[in-house]
């Protein structure tokens, strides 16, 4: 490969895919949904992720004076409610209502969790920082929920069960197979002698 295999972009967001996620805020009696995909882990001990938010989005300012959301992971069966969620503002429709969805009590937090979602992650906010076109909430992860469906006999959790999919330059993807395992490479090189 040469130079000239590369072309030059302009500075913008190229990290993808990404996932779609449903983030429940609010309250139980006034439940909001907004679908994000700018979202992801940063921290391990504690656990703690991220979700950025622009100002001028409804779900910005529950998410601010409550101090708290749920990140909702959706299968495919969910994917038409979540990307009409993230077109519709909680301003002028009850997405809740309008989408058949539950809201259910959270265990550490007020937003509520979507039942229908197979993974629900309540999070606690701790920092909200201004970055420009989006504010970046940064919470701690206080408890995480998941289906029966995802969880074996053994009580070991099983994401691959799920049929999931991935946002990817304005166009939502399925997850394809495994190709691979953490660390496997490990296991190559030591095989190989080396």
């Amino acid at each position: 490969m040469n130079e000239s295999d590369k072309i030059l972009l302009p500075p913008s967001h190229m990290i993808y895919p990404l996932p779609a996620v449903l983030v429940s805020c609010g309250t139980l009696q006034h439940p909001n949904a907004i679908t994000i995909a700018w979202t992801g882990t940063i921290c391990s001990k504690p656990p703690m992720c991220y979700i950025s938010v622009r100002p001028e989005r409804y779900s910005h300012h529950l998410i601010k004076e409550t101090g708290d959301f749920v990140i909702n992971l959706c299968d495919e069966s969910m994917l038409e409610m979540l990307d009409w969620c993230g077109i519709h503002s909680g301003r002028k429709v009850d997405k809740f209502k309008e989408m058949n969805l539950s809201a259910l009590r959270a265990v550490k937090v007020e937003a509520p969790l979507v039942k229908e979602a197979l993974i629900n992650i309540e999070c606690k906010v701790k920092e909200i920082k201004t970055l420009g076109s989006h504010d970046m909430f940064i919470a701690e992860i206080v408890q995480v929920h998941s289906d029966r469906s995802l969880v074996d006999e053994k009580g070991k959790f099983q994401p691959l069960k799920a049929k999931w999919f991935v946002y990817n330059h304005d166009l939502y993807q399925t997850v394809g197979p495994e190709i691979g395992e953490y660390g496997f490479t490990h296991h190559l090189r030591k095989n190989s002698g080396e």
